[in-house]
């Protein structure tokens, strides 16, 4: 699942962060890492941005932004997520 399918008011789990250079680096920064609680606070009229809740403050997001992170609402996915990567 991606962050911009997140519906306002659900929570979910980041599990892993996609994209490169600057955006990553940026998003990883703002707290954007695997694990990390995330929570939809407002989806704009025209749906971009979206506004986020993580880790006690809010971040507004354009949903192609969102699309690059996967979330999960079980927090046992992203657990699991971790186990695989040290496999590969």
């Amino acid at each position: 699942m991606r962050l911009s399918e997140l519906q306002t008011g659900d929570k979910a789990f980041i599990v892993k962060v996609n994209g490169s250079g600057a955006f990553r680096k940026r998003i990883l920064e703002m707290g954007f890492v695997r694990g990390q609680e995330v929570r939809s606070i407002l989806n704009a009229p025209l749906k971009d941005p979206i506004k986020y809740g993580i880790m006690e403050y809010e971040v507004s997001l354009r949903r192609s932004e969102a699309v690059l992170i996967e979330i999960s609402k079980l927090k046992e996915d992203v657990v699991y997520a971790v186990d695989n990567d040290k496999t590969d």
